[in-house]
């Protein structure tokens, strides 16, 4: 058989089982809160374990061999059927109960698109709440990373696997074991997460609500569980600035995470894409920051106002949303669509920018603009010199021209894409601005847009054949769009 089923059916049954256990901790949670979601969610992980142990069981003696085909199969329909069962929770507990909303907000948090449709957050069982969060944290990394990290007890290599999963244009190994990679990832993932729902504790946020925040802020998702998003804690600066940082980190390539962990300090800053990450949060903090602080209505904090004064609250706010619209997060501390027309279409911008590959945010991905940005540098010396050979570097390494290739056709199909996306919203009903930035929204995995879809109101009002299509782009733009769409053309279905 050309392909193998039987492992790409095996591999569903496994992440489907720890999708299940996953939703155990749900319905733990449900439990001790007395939420009257427990049974709900039980029997939502009952089910979603019972298929996957069914689907392993039947697949038991298959050839334990993943080829690069099969890779891109089971990381689409993985994530496919991760979303599937994902919405379950919602619909047993009645929170979503019907089935487009549900796989919309299930699919939004598994893309980390953090875009939602529910209109009172804070009424949901803390069970679901929890439920909720916790698919942004699993898609943050990868659960097929994370499958990764499991897959040699089955005896199974996962190189193909994480070749179609790594977010980023190209991953740098931390270890010549593609498994051991995956462990060290996900060991400062959850490293993160910790720490940083212990500084939210101490902050003065709950610990249901740091450990939500946590994990909303490592995937760079973005749902909340206030209806306010982080403008709930405007008077309390010190929340917001722990959520900045690891915004922030979140958004930085993870291997540099290691390398600095590891005392390799002098490899994170001679990185060129980390230096180019903070030059541009930097100056677009500053362009934002002024402008709101002249002309933008924005809260002024009540904690210590003899020290943080009206500029603080500016720059605050400025930061924040620079950071949370460039890497992807999507939490809002205020409606950036209402401070002024320029910085409604300067955040506009920020949605097609995106984090660093290798990090957990979506978007074109800064390494992808650099490198168009020096190569279309140098199409002005190639011009003078005809006969030259004049490679990118990156790095101080030459960078292949299949690379530059590659990066500059996933520009194109990026904005194709766009323009397709926001012409069959347009086609929906929606004006001109909603269709714009729903589809930036969408396929950048942001999360707020902008029109009837900006950060106060949500995508509820959308027709139901808007949220499976948002849903789409949700999906292309977290599996990097070659992984979705291959597998869409004739000849990858052909027997080679």
């Amino acid at each position: 058989m050309w392909l193998n089923f039987r492992i790409i059916l095996h591999i569903m049954g496994l992440l489907l089982l720890c999708n299940g256990g996953f939703m155990v901790v749900a319905a733990l949670v449900s439990g001790f809160y007395k939420d009257g979601a427990t049974l709900d969610i039980t029997m939502a992980a009952v089910v979603t374990m019972l298929v996957g142990v069914m689907a392993m069981f039947y697949t038991r003696g298959h050839r334990k061999e993943v080829k690069r085909k099969e890779g891109y199969i089971i990381v689409t329909f993985g994530w496919l059927i991760m979303s599937i069962s994902g919405v379950l929770p919602y619909i047993f507990s009645g929170a979503i109960p019907n089935v487009t909303n549900a796989f919309f907000e299930t699919i939004s948090g598994y893309t980390t698109t953090g875009a939602s449709i529910l209109n009172d957050i804070e009424s949901l069982p803390e069970g679901i709440l929890l439920w909720r969060s916790l698919t942004h944290w699993i898609g943050g990394m990868g659960i097929i990373v994370l499958a990764i990290a499991i897959l040699p007890l089955l005896g199974i290599g996962g190189m193909q696997l994480f070749a179609a999963e790594a977010p980023g244009p190209g991953g740098d190994k931390l270890h010549p074991r593609i498994t051991d990679t995956a462990k060290r990832l996900w060991y400062i993932y959850v490293g993160y997460t910790v720490a940083e729902t212990i500084l939210l504790k101490l902050a003065g946020m709950s610990f249901f609500d740091a450990v939500n925040h946590a994990l909303a802020t490592l995937s760079t998702g973005g749902f909340s569980t206030k209806n306010a998003s982080v403008a709930f804690w405007n008077d309390q600066p010190l929340i917001q600035y722990i959520i900045i940082v690891f915004m922030f980190l979140a958004g930085t390539n993870f291997v540099l995470s290691y390398f600095a962990f590891t005392g390799k300090v002098q490899r994170v800053l001679k990185d060129e894409e980390f230096r180019v990450y903070g030059f541009f949060i930097f100056g677009f903090t500053l362009v934002s920051g002024f402008i709101v602080w002249l002309q933008a209505d924005v809260p002024v904090s009540d904690y210590h106002p003899q020290i943080f004064g009206a500029a603080e609250s500016g720059f605050r706010h400025a930061l924040f949303q620079v950071i949370a619209i460039v890497t992807t997060t999507g939490f809002v501390t205020a409606d950036f669509t209402n401070w002024t027309p320029f910085l409604t279409v300067f955040f506009f911008g920020l949605m097609f920018l995106g984090g660093s590959a290798g990090s957990t945010s979506g978007g074109i991905k800064v390494m992808r603009h650099l490198l168009i940005i020096k190569n279309g540098i140098l199409e002005f010396k190639r011009t003078l010199h005809t006969n030259a050979i004049i490679p990118v570097r990156y790095n101080n390494k030459t960078v292949s021209e299949h690379i530059v290739y590659n990066i500059i056709g996933f520009f194109v199909l990026y904005m194709l894409l766009f323009i397709i996306g926001a012409l069959v919203l347009g086609f929906l009903g929606l004006d001109f601005e909603s269709a714009i930035g729903g589809s930036a929204s969408s396929l950048g995995n942001v999360g707020p847009a902008l029109g009837d879809l900006n950060p106060v109101v949500n995508f509820s009002e959308l027709p139901a054949f808007g949220k499976w299509w948002c849903g789409f782009l949700m999906l292309l733009g977290r599996l990097e769009l070659f992984t979705v769409l291959i597998i869409m053309t004739p000849y990858f279905w052909k027997k080679i």
